[in-house]
């Protein structure tokens, strides 16, 4: 057990993970799955551990629901440093990639001495579509999990029934939602499409995941105000406007200078879902906090002039044809960070917008705070928005053009959510 191995064993570990890169605080968790891993062997020693054994100890790990998936990652690069880096063993016998688990457990070292080229011609073939860094991520994100299910192998080589196999995988054994599997097969549809310029073939029979209907949460406008109430600054004008014009948080946190058109009490989203422009109301209560925000965003940007600082990120089409755009006061986010950050594909330096998964943290933390008994998001704000008008008398066809709905059964699902939705009948006990 890990209680009889001394305590030099794991100071020599340690020595191995400093010596490529790993350092504290990173390597005292490498140490810890080690230990976890010796726990698991109950006294054989790391030289008799099979293939087998190392993969029980992963999928048992991927099924405890607290661990994350990167957790597992980081727990198996562990203990591959731990058998073929320090004790000098053949990776081959022991270190698993067994398929239950391949996409779990990405080992990008390998994914890239093998698929480097693929994946720059991946990346390349996005960035050249104008898709958003965070579609970029998530289409990225899968298709490594879809070449390590598959161990590596060649895209080319893998056809229609190794699609279909993976994702009929994710929907049984992995349990995702719809959504999910959805991204998933997105992703790898644009690989051979786009990329590999194959036709992938027929795989429209896998396993579907199950997509449940649910009717949207909304708050009334008491809580709403309770939400308001327990945020401050730029977060609460943030909530606001996801409340009181209908944005979607990336619309919200992306809006530029430009975008807030106060003499007709109007924002312009630009490039919002589905790359569409869309115009929708700015409420009146928020038009002077608003206003206030700008004058903080003024502020930084002007102290970014004076300290030469690269000017704000803007799509490739528009830096081209507006070299000096992007120093440029209208062009800048109204809600700008407070830290600067490396842009993560120019490499600059730059400033960015508030982070949406703080303002998620901040909405989710101030629902708790003013004792709202619902389950409250940033979207939550948004289908308010949505029923609130409908509510308010708001012609369907009108909210479906404010929201950036293509499709108005889309927009539908918030009559049902209304205090008496289709025909006003009296429930028999209120008669």
């Amino acid at each position: 057990m890990a209680s009889v191995i001394p305590a030099s064993f794991w100071n020599s570990y340690t020595a191995t993970l400093q010596k490529l890169g790993i350092s504290d605080p990173k390597s005292k968790f490498y140490v810890l799955w080690a230990k976890r891993f010796a726990w698991f062997l109950n006294g054989l020693p790391f030289e008799q551990a099979s293939r087998d054994m190392v993969s029980a100890f992963l999928n048992g790990l991927a099924k405890e629901e607290q661990i994350a998936d990167w957790q597992v990652q980081q727990a198996r690069h562990s203990i591959e440093i731990l058998l073929d880096k320090h004790l000098k063993l053949d990776p081959g016998k022991s270190l698993p990639c067994p398929e239950s688990f391949a996409d779990s457990v990405v080992d990008n070292e390998k994914l890239l001495k093998l698929h480097g080229g693929l994946i720059k011609r991946f990346v390349s073939e996005i960035r050249v579509r104008h898709y958003s860094i965070r579609t970029e991520d998530a289409y990225l994100f899968w298709i490594k999990r879809f070449l390590s299910f598959h161990l590596l192998k060649n895209p080319e080589n893998l056809g229609a029934p190794d699609i279909r196999r993976y994702l009929t995988y994710l929907a049984e054994e992995r349990r995702v939602s719809s959504s999910t599997q959805n991204q998933a097969l997105n992703a790898i549809v644009f690989l051979y499409s786009r990329v590999l310029r194959r036709d992938p073939g027929d795989f429209a029979d896998f396993s579907l995941a199950k997509r449940p209907v649910r009717v949207p949460t909304v708050l009334t406008k008491n809580e709403v105000n309770k939400l308001l109430a327990g945020l401050d600054g730029a977060w609460q004008v943030m909530a606001g406007l996801l409340w009181g014009s209908g944005l979607r948080v990336m619309e919200c946190v992306r809006l530029r200078v430009q975008d807030i058109d106060f003499d007709m009490h109007r924002i312009i989203i630009r490039d919002g879902k589905g790359a569409k422009d869309r115009v929708t109301v700015l409420p009146a209560r928020f038009v002077a906090p608003l206003k206030e925000q700008l004058a903080v965003a003024k502020r930084i940007f002007n102290e970014d002039k004076a300290g030469k600082i690269a000017g704000v990120y803007l799509w490739d089409s528009i830096e081209r044809k507006y070299p000096n755009a992007a120093k440029e006061w209208i062009w800048q986010y109204v809600f700008p960070s407070e830290k600067l950050s490396v842009d993560p594909r120019t490499r600059l330096v730059r400033r960015h917008h508030l982070d949406p998964n703080v303002l998620q943290r901040r909405i989710k933390q101030a629902s708790l705070d003013a004792g709202i008994a619902k389950r409250v998001s940033c979207h939550t704000l948004r289908h308010t928005f949505a029923t609130q008008l409908l509510q308010s008398g708001a012609d369907i066809r009108t909210v479906q053009e404010l929201l950036g709905h293509s499709d108005v059964s889309t927009t539908m699902i918030y009559t049902h959510v209304l205090n008496r939705p289709g025909v006003p009948v009296a429930s028999p006990a209120d008669a």
